[in-house]
């Protein structure tokens, strides 16, 4: 399963914060910029894991349902409780990234 980089986003966008200040020259460099991955490929990347998430959960849950066999009750209530937990902190991503679009747009230029 693909994890979130939390601090792997934080840093590009401190530094994204740095270049739009024009004090990109001072930012430190962790290697090449080649190395490191886009923005909206580490989006995308967060938003396939939950949803993979959010579909081993309903799976499981189903499966409950139908009384198959090797699936237990603490099993799919642990699935589910991951899945609502990393939908909150996609939320909580998304409704930061609207604030700081917000804020760049009443920006005076």
């Amino acid at each position: 399963m693909n994890e979130i980089r939390a601090n792997q986003l934080i840093q590009q966008m401190r530094l994204m914060s740095l270049q739009a200040r024009g004090e990109a020259a001072r930012a430190p460099v962790e290697g090449k910029a080649a190395e490191r991955p886009d923005f909206g490929a580490l989006l995308q990347q967060s938003l396939n894991a939950v949803n993979s998430q959010q579909q081993k959960a309903s799976q499981m849950a189903e499966a409950l349902e139908r009384g198959e066999p090797g699936v237990n009750l603490a099993q799919v209530m642990v699935e589910v409780q991951k899945a609502s937990v990393s939908f909150q902190a996609l939320n909580t991503v998304r409704n930061k990234m609207l604030a700081a679009y917000q804020e760049i747009m009443n920006m005076q230029v």
